[in-house]
This record gives C-alpha cells, sequence and structure tokens, in this order.
C-alpha cells in the first residue's frame, strides 16, 4: 500500500455568478473616486458650476467602470479546480491547491476562499491569486484535519478585480467531493525499527529451527530424555519397534485479532484526540508490523449498537481494508458490549491466535465486563489487552489536598486507581498481558506487546 493511494482526486468545475440578480459591485477605486465627486459638494454652496462638474466627474468614473466591467471575465469564463497534495491524516498538515483557468481578455486580481467543513480546519483561508488573460494560476492553503471520517466539500466561493479596480465581480464554483481523513500514518512508519526486529525475529526463528516451541510439523526422531509423550508419533514408533517423536518448528504464520472497543469511554480526549483516535493510531501501526512479519491481521471494532470487522488476511489490499474501517469508526455514546465482541470473536476464531484488546476499563462494582470477557478467552486465545490512562485522575490522586473536600476527591481518585491496578493484576495471574498506560505511549506498547508474544513462540 502506496499513500498516493489515499490522495483524493482532483475535482474541477466551472463558476457560475454568486448571485441571481447582480453579481458584481464597485471596486475600492471607483468609491473613491466617487466620494472625491461628493467632494465637489461642497464649493457647490458657492458656486453651483461645481455640481454640474460633480455629475461630470460621476458620469466619467461609470463609464470607467463600464468599460472594465464588459472587458472582465464573466463567472462562466473561469474554471476551478482543487486539488490534493497528500493523503489526509489526523493532525497532519496537508496541502490544498485552488488552481483558476480564465477564458477572458483582461487581467484579473482574484481571491478564492474554499468552504471546508470544521473537521477539517478551524479557519476559513482566502487565497490571492494574480490572474493572466487566458491563462490559469494556482495558490495552496493548509489545513490540519481534526477528526477521522468522511468530510464533505462543496462551494468554492471566487471574488475578482479587474486592473483598475472599479469593478469586483463575485462568483461561486460547485465542487462537490468527500474526502477521507485517515488515522495518523506517521505512527507506523515512526516504528520502521520494530518492523526490522519483527523480520530479524523471524530469520532468527528460520535458523535456529527451535524445535519444540511451535506446532508446526517439521521432521521424525527418535524419543530423548525431556521429550513430552503428547509429541510421539505412534504410527511410526510401531513401524520402528522404538519410540519416535515429532519434531515442530514455530509457525510462521500466526492470526492477530485486534478488537477496538468504540464505546462510551473511548470519546474521552486525552492531547487533542479521542482514546478512539489513538486507538485507530495503534491499530493500524500494529497491522502493517505484523503484516510484514507474516502474519493474518484481522480486526474488530464494537460498541453498543453494532460491529465491524474484517476477516484475518495479509497484503497491501488487505491493510487497505483495515485503514478504511479505522478512517470511517466513530465512538458512541453508550457503553460496549464486550461481551457479544468476545463471543463473536470465539466463533470466528476457532485456533489460539493473539488477541489486541485496546479499550478501557469503567469504574463499576462489580467486575468489569471486559475483564470478565477478556479472562474467557484466555483458555483458547493469547489476550494482550491496552488499557488507556485517565491522565487527570491519575493527577489528582497524586495531588496534595489543601482542604477537607478536597481530601474526599484526592481519596476517591485514588481508591479507583488502584481498583483498576487490581483488577488487571487479576487478569495478569491468570495468564493475560494487561497494560494501563497513557493515550500518546499506546502505539509503542502494543507493538512491543506483540514482538514481546512472537519472541517467546506463546501463540
Amino acid at each position: 500500500m502506496t499513500a498516493p493511494l489515499l490522495v483524493p482526486a482532483a475535482v474541477r468545475g466551472s463558476a457560475r455568478p454568486a448571485r441571481r440578480i447582480v453579481s458584481w459591485g464597485f471596486g475600492p477605486t471607483a468609491l473613491r473616486l466617487f466620494a472625491l465627486g461628493l467632494a465637489l459638494m461642497i464649493p457647490a454652496w458657492i458656486d453651483r458650476r461645481a455640481v454640474l462638474v460633480m455629475f461630470v466627474w460621476d458620469a466619467v468614473v461609470l463609464a470607467a467602470c463600464a468599460i472594465e466591467l464588459a472587458r472582465m471575465p464573466k463567472a462562466g469564463d473561469l474554471t476551478v479546480q482543487r486539488s490534493w497534495q497528500e493523503t489526509l491524516a489526523l493532525g497532519v498538515p496537508a496541502s490544498v491547491t485552488i488552481e483558476v483557468e480564465s477564458g477572458g481578455s483582461l487581467p484579473v486580481t482574484l481571491w478564492a476562499a474554499d468552504y471546508v467543513p470544521a473537521a477539517l480546519s478551524a479557519e476559513l483561508t482566502e487565497l490571492k491569486i494574480e490572474l493572466a488573460p487566458g491563462a490559469t494560476a494556482l495558490a495552496t492553503y493548509t489545513l490540519v484535519p481534526r477528526q477521522r471520517g468522511d468530510a464533505a466539500l462543496d462551494l468554492v466561493a471566487v471574488r475578482y478585480r479587474g486592473p483598475w479596480q472599479l469593478i469586483e465581480r463575485w462568483a461561486i464554483a460547485s465542487l462537490p467531493q468527500t474526502v477521507r481523513v485517515y488515522p495518523d500514518l506517521r505512527e507506523a512508519q515512526q516504528h520502521t525499527l520494530a518492523v526490522i526486529r519483527a523480520r530479524q525475529i523471524a530469520m532468527e526463528k528460520r535458523r535456529a529451527h527451535a524445535f519444540g516451541l511451535g506446532r508446526d510439523f517439521e521432521s521424525l526422531r527418535e524419543f530423548e530424555p525431556g521429550d513430552e509423550l503428547r509429541d510421539v508419533c505412534w504410527t511410526a514408533t510401531a513401524r520402528r519397534g522404538r519410540l519416535v517423536t515429532k519434531i515442530y518448528q514455530p509457525e510462521r504464520s500466526q492470526t492477530v485479532w485486534i478488537l477496538i472497543d468504540t464505546g462510551r469511554l473511548m470519546r474521552a480526549r486525552a492531547g487533542g484526540r479521542t482514546r478512539l483516535d489513538r486507538a485507530a493510531n495503534a491499530a493500524f501501526a500494529l497491522a502493517e508490523v505484523a503484516t510484514t512479519a507474516g502474519d493474518r491481521v484481522a480486526l474488530l471494532a464494537y460498541g453498543r449498537r453494532g460491529q465491524r470487522h474484517v476477516p484475518a488476511s495479509r497484503g497491501a489490499a488487505h491493510l487497505r481494508a483495515l485503514l478504511e474501517l479505522l478512517a470511517t469508526v466513530q465512538p458512541e455514546s453508550a457503553d460496549a458490549d464486550h461481551a457479544g465482541a468476545a463471543a463473536l470473536l470465539m466463533t470466528m476464531q476457532k485456533r489460539r491466535a493473539l488477541v489486541v484488546w485496546l479499550t478501557d476499563v469503567a469504574e463499576t462494582a462489580a467486575v468489569p465486563e471486559v475483564i470478565e470477557s477478556a479472562t474467557r478467552m484466555l483458555p483458547r486465545h493469547v489476550v494482550l489487552l491496552a488499557a488507556m490512562q485517565d491522565r487527570e485522575l491519575s493527577a489528582l490522586a497524586r495531588a496534595v489536598p489543601a482542604q477537607s473536600t478536597d481530601m474526599y476527591r484526592v481519596v476517591a481518585a485514588q481508591e479507583v486507581l488502584e481498583r483498576r491496578a487490581t483488577l488487571l493484576l487479576q487478569l495478569r495471574q491468570r495468564g493475560a498481558f494487561a497494560l494501563e498506560l497513557g493515550p500518546e505511549e499506546l502505539t509503542a506498547a502494543v507493538i512491543d506487546g506483540y514482538l514481546n508474544v512472537k519472541e517467546r513462540n506463546l501463540v
């Protein structure tokens, strides 16, 4: 998969008048000249001939305006194009180019404003373009996407003046387009070293032939002290008259399931991004690393109302499918159905796999559903559960209370954190890998956990 495949297509269209009746007005030069003509009203109190001079002056100005208006390109003479230079990714600056082609015979100074939704930019940028007759000119502005998913764009507003600045015309170009904002792809690129390390691990395993650690059959040999009885090949033993054991090599292709919680808790923001944004970044980075290491990756995003998943596979087309899902998944207002997601995964994945669960632990009187669901999967799968810390809660727990009311809040925060730590510890004691870390640390920690599982050949 290469980034150019994700760059939105350019959109081109002809402009039209911004208003049905009058789509032009007087420019700054004309207004100044008319103001100068009005100044002749002062001497008109003394000499009435000044009024005649004023009318003649205004007539000349109007004639000049009419000439410029007639020579200026009409709205239909302008063609506008919007083109994109980079893939749109959350929080990553992207360049947008507005190109205008003139079919008129007069040079104009043009200002173009692309009306982008708030999800793409918090500001409206007006671009100034000097446009020669029959020529094409362009200008570029930068936006920083603030939300993953699809965003709809349409109108580009244009206003332009002739060389004398007497007349200003107004036009709009309809360039309807839906663009998609993806997770921050830079996080995946920043973990190139992790990919190299994963390749080295695979090469070392193939070179060392770590017998007995995997479950892929390789060969037979005579039974030796320390071999497990379950590995004895009884048919070969019967033929040879002595114990023969099976030799296994580490599995070269394993399945990695990424579970992403899209429930209420994932709406919380940290550093300008939601926890779900952080989880999407980590999920794609992990998918790239795992695919490069030869593993098959599946993805399940679940909330309360629905579930979306991409079956296990590998390759560039599969990574693209994962990325499209991660770009469009949005947090819900209700708690996620963890039990339903776990049951669905257990149904779809019968063989042992690594399950990387990106979620958070709700504060409840009973054991949270996500902890119970992860525990039920442990007999069959390797579970790596990554819960994101609440930075504000951690800061409150460390605070020194200034008065008695503050003390209760601090103690309550400490109790919440202690309970979370206890729940995650219990999950570790049952065999899971349970992490609690800051949102900005999620990607590196998840990839490191995956590589740790690969090194130890636990799947």
